[in-house]
């Protein structure tokens, strides 16, 4: 997306991000987004947001921003308020997965027990039919690349460590002559690997 203006290709200052942040919290009247371009705003793939190449230090203006994030219809993301909304970048996915574990009694062949994971921003998702689990292959390495969606065409990727503890509580299913690994939760079979 093309900037409006040329100021809008300049980065935002810090004053700049506390408007954004007024603007997420506050209920101004009604009127068109502005295109502020890009807000000089990125997200590695490690979750940890930067701003102008300085990591954002304060989690709670981070979580303030992550309210506001968006998917781009062409695949990009933005932050956007009520009045204005400009574009950042996502090295990988926006969030990381952190932790998990089952909210019941831990047993992982039920289909009824929800296997709840944590975001790096303290958000609490489900894993079912709404977020499912998927895993891609990294072309470069050929490593496993699991992911959640959280919602919203966002994703977060579940880190190495929360990947195999989860790779250890899971359970195979015969497919196609295939035999599959994986994990119940909310009803849905998410399939890590296969064998």
């Amino acid at each position: 997306m093309t900037a409006s203006n040329a100021s809008s290709d300049v980065p935002p200052s810090s004053d700049q991000l506390e408007r954004i942040a007024a603007g997420a919290t506050g209920k101004p009247e009604p009127r068109k987004q502005t295109d502020m371009g890009h807000y000089g705003i990125r997200i590695s793939s490690d979750g940890t947001w930067y701003h102008l190449g300085t990591p954002i230090k304060r989690l709670p203006l981070v979580k303030l921003f992550a309210t506001v994030l968006h998917r781009d219809e062409d695949g990009g993301y933005s932050l956007r308020t009520p009045v204005e909304r400009g574009r950042i970048t996502v090295d990988d996915a926006p969030f990381t997965i952190v932790e998990a574990w089952y909210d019941d009694d831990g047993s992982p062949e039920m289909t009824s027990p929800r296997l709840m994971l944590r975001t790096n921003l303290d958000r609490i998702v489900a894993a079912g039919p709404e977020h499912r689990i998927r895993v891609e292959t990294c072309p470069e390495t050929g490593e496993p690349r699991p992911y959640i969606d959280t919602g919203n065409g966002l994703d977060a990727l579940i880190v190495r460590s929360v990947f195999y503890d989860l790779v250890n509580q899971a359970v195979t299913l015969e497919r196609d002559g295939d035999t599959i690994l994986g994990l119940w939760s909310g009803g849905v079979f998410h399939e890590l690997g296969s064998i």
